[in-house]
């Protein structure tokens, strides 16, 4: 089955994966974790995308970010490439593609999801072996979010506000849900949406993209013919081909 262009609405929260090429090592040193990190800020701050939490692993990286127009994250993760691949090619002595093909994102309901995949992200490293505990780790956004270290990359989204009413009640509430985990289903759950770019979120929330958009956020019911209809207001979402 031909796979769906990919959905971006502005002013809504995504999750963003992108890989190395066959598994490709995409960070090899400090360095290129702290390039990326200056690139990844640089271009966030040109095209107006507020970046909620990250983490680079070895062979992949993790985004929450929430763009404000249709066009942001495309751009931004475009320009990252243009500065980044040519720098660990000519670093490392290798030429040609460094992402296996384009990112996966998918729309999240920050109501239900955006903590839960900031745990995600962020518990990462500790679910591949490479960390005891996600502070152990220190190329995410973990630091932050408990107040151990203040990341100018990260903004902050209502969500982790509505935690507490002061920064330290935030940054201990955030420790205590991270240390709760995530449950394995819920990992798949998130891993496979994203990956097939379907939205996360109540009902109510993917009937609502899905009025907005004029298309399935959502696997079809089996048994259901699925009617695709033309975008008709290109202002608020955008479908990426590429």
């Amino acid at each position: 089955m031909a796979r769906l262009p990919r959905l971006v609405v502005p002013n809504q929260p995504h999750h963003i994966i992108q890989r190395g090429h066959d598994g490709l090592v995409i960070f090899r040193d400090a360095e290129d974790h702290l390039a990326f990190l200056g690139w990844l800020k640089d271009a966030a701050r040109q095209f107006k995308v507020a970046i909620h939490a990250y983490v680079l692993m070895p062979d992949h990286l993790h985004l929450l970010a929430t763009p404000v127009d249709d066009q942001g994250l495309a751009r931004m993760m475009q320009w990252i490439g243009r500065h980044y691949v040519p720098y660990f090619n000519q670093k490392h002595g290798r030429s040609g593609t460094l992402w296996q093909g384009r990112y996966r994102a998918t729309v999240i309901d920050a109501d239900l999801y955006l903590l839960a995949i900031c745990r995600y992200i962020e518990l990462n490293p500790v679910r591949n072996g490479l960390a005891g505990g996600p502070g152990e780790y220190p190329w995410s956004s973990y630091m932050h979010h408990i107040g151990a270290k203040q990341d100018g990359l990260i903004t902050d989204h209502p969500a982790y506000w509505s935690i507490g009413n002061t920064p330290f009640d935030r940054e201990i509430a955030y420790r205590q849900l991270t240390e709760e985990g995530l449950a394995q289903a819920e990992v798949e759950r998130i891993t496979d949406a994203t990956l097939k770019g379907w939205a996360l979120g109540s009902e109510s929330f993917k009937q609502g993209l899905e009025r907005q958009t004029h298309r399935r956020v959502s696997p079809a019911k089996r048994g259901r013919p699925v009617i695709s209809r033309p975008v008709t207001d290109e202002s608020s979402v955008s479908v990426q081909q590429d």
